[in-house]
């Protein structure tokens, strides 16, 4: 959705790497937002990221107006036809993290995808590991609707203090910013614990809302271990679990998360 940033770079990059050409679109898309949300201020920079993606040698950058995005025709009779009538909804994995906060996002998140992988028709979407609740969502919509595109995970790409990169860090002011570390600091403090032997689930994420609860400007929206894959809870790590968390801080939601991995 554009103001780029070096997580959206290092996307670039990946695909640079594995295919011979790539095309990046930037498009704030009105579909994901609630009435309530940041559309009409999340942040547009597009010269600025036009100039970054000229630097990594983009291919094509594809840039739409809402208008050619979600038309609205007349139909024979001559009634306007409404461009809300067809969407694409994962059900089930849609209304878990992200998506119980914030009903309706994925959908359009979904739909916008399917949308762009129609008009760019391409063999493979790279998607960073942040958003790990849109990346599984995608995934199992590529899958189930025999999309012939291979989704590609890629890391989450961190500032020196570890907070993940977002375009929408641009609204913290300098308390806010020190505070948003609570974030990262709650998912290190489940990784020490995990890699010292807990596998309770309850008890991991125990130990992260302790962390939150020391800073108390910061309101936590959920702290969750799931499955990577179904984004199902689970309550004892036997294989492969994501950590997931969201937190205001001042008015800005944040996320994070990181995978646990047992050894073989």
């Amino acid at each position: 959705m554009g103001a780029l940033h070096e997580g959206h770079l290092s996307l670039v990059r990946a695909a640079k790497a594995q295919c011979n050409a790539v095309a990046v679109s930037i498009f704030v898309n009105p579909k994901q937002f609630s009435p309530t949300e940041d559309l009409s201020k999340y942040p547009r920079q597009f010269d600025r990221d036009r100039q970054l993606l000229e630097k990594e040698n983009v291919d094509i950058l594809f840039v739409p107006t809402v208008e050619e995005i979600y038309p609205s025709g007349r139909a024979s009779y001559g009634e306007v036809v409404d461009n809300d009538s067809t969407w694409v909804w994962v059900e089930g994995l849609s209304e878990r993290l992200d998506g119980r906060s914030r009903p309706g996002h994925f959908r359009g998140v979904t739909t916008i995808v399917a949308k762009l992988f129609h008009i760019i028709e391409p063999d493979a979407a790279f998607f960073g590991q942040k958003d790990a609740a849109q990346l599984a969502i995608i995934r199992r919509m590529v899958r189930d609707l025999n999309f012939p595109v291979e989704i590609v995970g890629c890391p989450i790409v961190r500032e020196p203090d570890g907070l993940a990169m977002s375009s929408r860090n641009v609204y913290l002011n300098r308390e806010e910013r020190a505070r948003a570390l609570v974030l990262h600091r709650a998912l290190e403090q489940v990784r020490q614990n995990f890699e010292a032997g807990e596998r309770v689930a309850a008890y991991l994420l125990a130990a992260a809302k302790e962390i939150f609860a020391v800073q108390p400007d910061v309101v936590l929206d959920y702290c969750e271990i799931a499955d990577p894959d179904t984004l199902n809870p689970v309550a004892q790590i036997s294989r492969k679990a994501l950590v997931a968390v969201a937190a205001y801080v001042g008015t800005t939601r944040l996320i994070d998360n990181l995978v646990l991995q047992l050894e073989p």
